[in-house]
């Protein structure tokens, strides 16, 4: 596995132009073995300028995708929805069309207060067989969110759904969903199929994402992954917030004593992360947060023998405050 790493990552150099870096480490390789590769190739991905060469040529406004298929973004404030193809770290704009959302302002925070969220989700299921007020069919989200739940918000059902189809549309609001004219839905719900789509939801104004930001993100993930490898306690709680709230409820002084147990033990680690996807957080209170989700690979070692593994996906809500990451919110 390691070795299969070490010649992905001496591709990328050389795929994004890194060639002198590429010898050096194939030199290094050569002469010393894959040991001291490994430790070289590593300290790449915790470095910014090695982000910035990789999304050098990519399309990063609404950010980074290894693993999403489409992205819908809608403004609430219009309404609209617009849908885009994501490939290879390019967008391609399929359609802008106008919808209607919730008539609540602001963000959702109760059931039944009819409005739309502000954030981002997950299209978790394609919904067919509807009363006839849901148009053809639906796509399911997946509000409330992690971050949604720790904040106490309660509600269910957002979809993205079309017009009642005996064509009775009194109301030009929803209860939350968005609704858009049922000839744009076939056509998306054709394109979309079973491919892995996401939803971005905003009100007014959107901060479009740099790339700087971007390269802060990852080359941090890799550096709170370094710090949890080597169980440096210390480096790898710097990159959580004090108002950390884990999934579970679970806040930053009773997280920090659990992390301690699990340092204690040191135990040896082999973290892969992959699949990464980094969203920008619309919300109220004007902080430059993310959603950052990925598969991980863990396996823990004790004495060579495996002490726990798992294969999960993992979500991430943070703040970039002054080129820094704080975790805010953990899954």
């Amino acid at each position: 596995m390691r070795f299969i790493l070490s010649i992905s990552l001496v591709a990328s150099c050389m795929l994004y132009g890194m060639d002198t870096q590429a010898v050096k480490i194939i030199q290094t390789y050569r002469t010393k073995g894959i040991q001291t590769t490994q430790a070289m190739l590593e300290n790449y991905l915790i470095q910014k300028d090695f982000w910035m060469a990789v999304l050098k040529n990519k399309d990063t406004d609404y950010g980074y995708y290894e693993n999403i298929d489409f992205l819908f973004v809608s403004n609430k404030s219009i309404p609209d929805l617009t849908l885009y193809e994501v490939k290879e770290g390019h967008l391609t704009k399929i359609k802008q069309t106008s919808a209607l959302v919730g008539s609540g302002k602001g963000n959702k925070k109760i059931e039944g207060d009819l409005t739309t969220p502000i954030g981002v989700y997950d299209i978790t299921q394609r919904l067919s067989g509807l009363n006839q007020y849901y148009g053809p069919m639906a796509f399911a989200t997946s509000y409330p969110n992690t971050y949604d739940k720790v904040r106490k918000k309660t509600g269910y059902g957002i979809w993205i759904h079309g017009f009642p189809l005996n064509g009775n549309r009194e109301e030009l609001n929803t209860k939350g969903c968005i609704a858009i004219e049922n000839q744009v839905l076939s056509e998306y719900d054709k394109l979309i199929k079973n491919k892995k789509s996401l939803l971005i939801t905003y009100e007014n104004n959107l901060k479009l994402v740099t790339k700087e930001e971007l390269a802060t993100i990852l080359s941090s993930l890799y550096g709170w992954r370094d710090a949890w490898i080597k169980n440096d306690l210390n480096s790898y709680l710097a990159f959580y917030s004090d108002n950390f709230v884990r999934y579970d409820g679970m806040k930053f002084k009773a997280f920090v004593d659990y992390k301690k147990r699990v340092f204690s033990k040191q135990e040896e680690k082999t973290i892969l992360f992959s699949n990464i996807d980094i969203s920008p957080y619309p919300n109220e209170d004007g902080k430059n947060l993310f959603r950052v989700s990925f598969s991980q690979d863990y396996s823990a070692y004790k004495n060579n023998q495996p002490t726990y593994t798992s294969n999960s996906k993992k979500e991430l809500y943070i703040e970039l405050n002054n080129d820094k990451l704080l975790i805010l919110t953990e899954k």
